[in-house]
């Protein structure tokens, strides 16, 4: 009996889970990405598989299930990965009173948190500035890649472990009757299509993604040098902003209150949807970001001013042995406006748009693929 066949458009990382979760339950997988090789939001972020961010049930469960995915694949694939977990950063009291509360929450949800005080941040991270600090909420469940290595070696590993065929290069134009045709004269079949092209609404299907609350997101973000000597940071490190940026932190009683002190102190960091975190990669180089604009059109040049920003919040709670900055960049995904973590809808029979996974991507991808896939 001949397997089913899927034709998978993108080649970010949700369309590489789907890829995945398509092998894995017996489908001959193709792959179409009109680039050389991925180089959209899948490899322009922190590399961050995050479930901390991510609310209770539903959403920390795919989470964790993409993380442990990334766990497995990572040895078997060649790819650099950490369990580094994360480090949330209180310098103000407002700011402790909701890692307190967060810490409570979270240990009755079964999560791997722990509050440490000054002495035992400075003993896990050497990166982290404790004057004035007065706490952290620590998690364990975290885990670091470096995107732009990852996002390029999972195709081979894709390829050689299920035998998934990838087309590069090759721009899908029109799709009809689960056909898919690459300009004017290539066509290929399957019994599935999924499309997952990330912030381009505008190729496939623009008039049914016109219908949906779906818009863009632009970041700024950058690098800075190896850091000498593999001097490390421990856990990726986050300012008490980044509190308020997550859905999951919603459920301090006191988020509010420390919400509107930041309105009134730090407007213009809300206004730019500035967070400041930072991760490490395996070369000891710094991944620091990042702002949010939304809008369906974005101009393609980055802000200097923002990236001065980030920095500037980023030196009051880290210190490093190199800051000197290597890249900067911006990068677009597309983002939900009705407050979900997905989109997925059916433009014609057999036919799917997977999608809006927001700044999630990396964290969420593997796990939603491996639901939708088995939901079909």
């Amino acid at each position: 009996m001949a397997s089913r066949s899927a034709i998978v458009i993108g080649a970010g990382i949700v369309g590489l889970a789907t890829a995945r979760a398509l092998a894995v339950q017996g489908f001959s997988v193709k792959v179409f990405e009109r680039t050389d090789r991925a180089v959209g939001a899948s490899i322009r972020n922190f590399g961050m598989i995050w479930p901390i961010g991510q609310t209770a049930g539903k959403m920390y469960d795919r989470a964790v299930r993409s993380r442990n995915i990334w766990k497995e694949i990572a040895p078997r694939a060649g790819f650099w990965h950490e369990g580094a977990g994360s480090l949330h950063l209180a310098y103000h009291a407002d700011e402790w009173t909701v890692l307190q509360e967060l810490d409570e929450t979270f240990r009755g949800e079964g999560r791997p948190i722990r509050l440490m005080d000054k002495a035992a941040i400075a003993a896990s991270s050497p990166a982290v500035k404790t004057e004035g600090l007065i706490g952290g909420l620590h998690s364990g469940d975290e885990v670091i890649v470096d995107p732009r290595e990852a996002i390029a070696t999972l195709p081979g590993w894709l390829a050689e472990q299920y035998k998934v065929e990838f087309f590069w290069g090759k721009c899908v134009s029109y799709i009809s009757d689960q056909i898919v045709y690459i300009g004017n004269d290539k066509e290929y079949e399957a019994d599935l299509v999924f499309i997952c092209s990330g912030a381009d609404f505008e190729t496939l299907y623009p008039e049914q993604f016109a219908e949906q609350p779906v818009t863009k997101c632009k970041l700024q973000m950058m690098r800075l040098v190896s850091q000498p000597d593999e001097w490390r940071i421990g856990p990726a490190l986050c300012g008490g902003l980044s509190l308020i940026h997550y859905n999951s932190f919603k459920a301090a009683p006191s988020l509010a209150v420390l919400r509107e002190r930041y309105a009134a102190e730090m407007a213009d960091y809300l206004q730019w949807g500035i967070h400041v975190m930072v991760s490490q990669n395996g070369r000891g180089e710094l991944t620091v970001g990042d702002s949010h604009e939304y809008g369906l059109t974005h101009d393609p040049f980055d802000k200097d001013f923002i990236n001065r920003m980030i920095l500037d919040y980023l030196r009051k709670f880290a210190c490093f042995q190199d800051w000197s900055v290597a890249e900067t960049w911006n990068g677009v995904y597309a983002k939900l406006t009705d407050g979900e973590a997905d989109l997925f809808f059916s433009p014609e029979p057999y036919v799917y748009v997977i999608n809006g996974v927001g700044g999630a991507g990396m964290t969420l991808s593997f796990g939603l693929a491996e639901e939708l896939v088995a939901g079909l």
